[in-house]
């Protein structure tokens, strides 16, 4: 699972974006950032998006 702060894009925005693969975050993102923000998503941006998506980090335990 991969995931994607909004705030970490540069908004104040407590957002997360969550999906199997990066190009499914960066799909969500996408709307996100358009239906939320008002902002297109140029090539330059989504490059920016996509270095800042992190793989999901499981909890202690397995939870």
């Amino acid at each position: 699972m991969y995931e994607l702060w909004c705030r970490e894009v540069g908004f104040d925005c407590g957002g997360v974006v969550r999906g199997a693969t990066v190009e499914a975050v960066l799909k969500q993102a996408a709307s996100h950032a358009s239906e939320v923000h008002g902002t297109q998503v140029t090539p330059e941006l989504a490059e920016k998006v996509r270095k800042l998506i992190r793989e999901q980090q499981s909890a202690p335990g397995g939870a």
